[in-house]
């Protein structure tokens, strides 16, 4: 992954407008912040394979990180605090943000094809 070029990832996102796509949307704020800090909560959210067709998308900077929003019939799908992307050898659209240790934080993901249901070292 490198950090976000914003019109290299506004192509992409228009390049899958209005087609049947894969969507991995995930958010943590790692599995172990209560372990570090007994304030915190741990919180995380998961989808993988949700098949959306999105009219339109926008990448938008939001100082420091960027939001990507996918506009849908019924709705919107969105992740706040991209940092990075990648455009893989599948064709996959793939941005994360991550925390200034390097953890994830955020990612979204875009596909033609479903992801894999198995841990890729790819993605």
């Amino acid at each position: 992954m490198e950090a976000i070029i914003q019109e290299n990832v506004q192509n992409k996102i228009d390049r899958l407008a209005n087609k049947k796509v894969y969507v991995h949307l995930e958010t943590t704020n790692g599995a172990y912040a209560s372990h570090f800090d007994e304030n915190a909560y741990n919180v995380g959210a998961f989808i993988r394979n949700a098949q959306v067709e999105f009219q339109h998308g926008k990448i938008v900077s939001t100082g420091g990180s960027y939001r990507v929003g996918l506009k849908l019939d019924l709705g919107w799908v969105y992740a706040e605090g991209v940092t990075d992307y990648e455009i893989d050898d599948k064709d996959r659209l793939l941005m994360a943000g991550h925390d200034r240790e390097g953890r994830l934080m955020v990612a979204l993901e875009i596909s033609e094809t479903p992801f894999s249901h198995e841990a890729d070292p790819d993605e």
